[in-house]
């Protein structure tokens, strides 16, 4: 089973690359793009009877830190 896993900066918190990529597009002549949060996307290819509580603990426990980022789980129809 193919499962994504959407990981993002929470509000608030500061995201230097995202500022970066923002400023980036100004200096390419891209006008009205009013903010850019960059995050990063992981990919899992897990056993088919792996549970949502594994994959969940997964997230908690390494592959975002939730202390200042949010995280989104995908399920990717094979």
């Amino acid at each position: 089973m193919k499962v994504r896993v959407a990981v993002s900066l929470k509000p608030g918190v500061l995201d230097p690359q995202g500022r970066a990529i923002h400023h980036a597009l100004e200096g390419l002549g891209f006008s009205g793009v009013r903010d850019v949060r960059a995050g990063r996307l992981i990919e899992l290819d897990v056993a088919d009877e792996t549970p949502d509580s594994a994959i969940e603990e997964m997230c908690r426990k390494l592959l975002a830190n939730q202390v200042i980022e949010n995280y989104r789980i995908e399920k990717v129809a094979g």
